[in-house]
């Protein structure tokens, strides 16, 4: 049965209702999965549509323990219907909302809506179902790809040692917390009064919270400025030089990891190439400078 026809199904099964179509004319946007907007009965929801390959890529039972431990601390958007075989998900829609990086990822009001849901997140006493370790995740993007008989770029091994290499060296004092491990500014949601969500938990488990700083500064491409507020913000002073570095290394990670993710996506015959060179040139840029200085600037490191 083709995906569509699944959650089409999923949709009649779950409203009771065989006369239900599964419309797909107003998107909710996503990179990993399609997720379509519907009015169903007087409601309105987001379905998912799992993206292509993501059966390989994302645990989805883990992703749906989680998922709940974020409603039940009052993060997440309202799921009415999870199915972890298929990664289909319903869920309530936000009502007159919008995502931060439409509503400026930048602004004071907006880091420190971010920041503080983050501290929610990453000092909650619910630990997550799982671990996510950026290394696990890419010797599966890899393995992944090898099966697709897909290849890599002539100098990723190279480059990628130099990353481990540097990181083995360069990290100190790894905690674990709760972490949503994909804070891109669309995955941050405001509604008309004030309120700030954080959806879309496929990728959450137990990790280092620099992770969902160093994650939030390079998807929104944050200005020195912007990078200093929500330092001192979510840390109560300026974090110390380890601390930074850190911060620093997972911005490295997560593009290379993005990067193979995209190669995935690529080989899978959806558009992503684009994507997948401008993460690998920033990232090759960034490992050059920062073995060159491990003080090279933040800043400089969301840019191309």
């Amino acid at each position: 049965m083709r995906m569509e026809e699944l959650v089409q199904e999923k949709l009649r099964l779950v409203f009771n209702d065989n006369s239900i179509i599964f419309d797909r004319s107003r998107s909710a946007g996503g990179l990993t999965n399609y997720n379509y907007i519907m009015n169903i009965k007087g409601i309105v929801y987001v379905v998912r549509q799992p993206g292509c390959m993501t059966n390989f890529m994302i645990d989805r039972k883990s992703e749906k323990v989680n998922n709940k431990i974020a409603s039940e601390l009052g993060l997440n958007s309202k799921c009415i219907y999870f199915d972890e075989m298929s990664g289909i998900k319903i869920s309530e829609y936000i009502e007159n909302s919008k995502n931060i990086a439409q509503a400026d990822p930048s602004s004071i009001k907006n880091i420190k809506a971010v920041s503080n849901l983050m501290k929610k997140i990453h000092t909650s006493k619910k630990s997550f179902y799982n671990s996510f370790d950026w290394q696990v995740e890419l010797n599966k993007y890899e393995q992944i790809i090898k099966d697709l008989k897909g290849s890599f770029f002539f100098d990723y091994a190279e480059l990628k040692k130099q990353l481990i290499d540097f990181m083995q060296k360069n990290i100190k004092n790894k905690v674990l917390v709760p972490c949503h491990n994909d804070t891109v500014p669309e995955n941050f949601i405001i509604n008309d009064n004030g309120r700030i969500y954080l959806i879309d938990w496929e990728y959450s488990g137990m990790n280092d919270p620099s992770w969902d700083i160093a994650s939030y500064i390079l998807e929104s491409k944050l200005n020195e400025e912007a990078i200093l507020y929500l330092l001192l913000d979510y840390y109560g002073q300026y974090p110390s030089a380890s601390e930074i570095l850190k911060i620093k290394c997972y911005m490295l990670a997560q593009d290379l990891l993005w990067m193979v993710w995209a190669m995935i996506r690529h080989y899978s015959g959806d558009d992503f190439l684009d994507y997948c060179c401008f993460r690998y040139e920033r990232f090759k840029k960034n490992i050059k400078e920062i073995i060159l200085s491990s003080n090279y600037p933040i800043a400089e490191m969301v840019k191309k």
